[in-house]
């Protein structure tokens, strides 16, 4: 079982049903009765779907089942497919503190501008935020291009070049990857 969890919310019926097949699903299942929602903590919880008769104000992350008979099947698929759209969209964006890279893109914006990178060149980035530690150049050309010693180290200097030099064009900001002694290191990630 993984960290989903579907809420049944007002809904006994449903609850009873899922229920008893619980086993075959990836998800948990928690019932709430009405006007307990708010008493859930739903917001300490990344990912969670709502079952619902009825739609509940300001809440996005829900479905609603209105008209019964409904078939078991096609609910299981409905959610399923949620969850799914759910841990896509949370995956797509990277955040870099003042910028955001977004994975299907490549793109890295901040709140006034964006730029477009190159498959490489977002994964330089990728690569330097995982690390959080200065990354040298070896190791670049290892996990970055995939090679061994292979690659010459002017290629991957001159890849770093670049970036920094379309970082500091599009959002003028020349400290986003640094030069270290012990490697290359992307700036501290500032959340505001």
């Amino acid at each position: 079982m993984n960290d989903q969890t579907l809420v049944i919310y007002d809904f006994s019926v449903i609850y009873k049903i899922l229920k008893e097949i619980e086993d075959h699903f990836n998800f948990r299942l928690i019932n709430i009765s009405k006007n307990k929602l708010q008493d859930c903590r739903l917001k300490n919880m990344d990912n969670f779907l709502i079952i619902s008769p009825k739609k509940i104000k300001n809440e996005d992350n829900l479905i609603i089942i209105d008209k019964l008979p409904i078939e078991i099947p096609k609910l299981i698929e409905s959610i399923n497919i949620k969850f799914l759209k759910k841990i896509y969209n949370q995956q797509s964006e990277i955040d870099l503190g003042n910028y955001k890279l977004n994975l299907n893109s490549r793109m890295i914006f901040n709140n006034e501008n964006s730029l477009n990178l190159t498959e490489r060149e977002a994964n330089i980035i990728i690569f330097l935020s995982k690390s959080g530690k200065p990354v040298k150049i070896s190791k670049l050309q290892t996990e970055v291009w995939g090679h061994n010693s292979k690659l010459e180290t002017h290629t991957v200097e001159t890849h770093i070049y670049r970036l920094r030099s379309k970082i500091s064009k599009s959002f003028k900001d020349d400290n986003f990857i640094s030069s270290t002694k012990q490697g290359y290191v992307l700036k501290k990630i500032n959340h505001e």
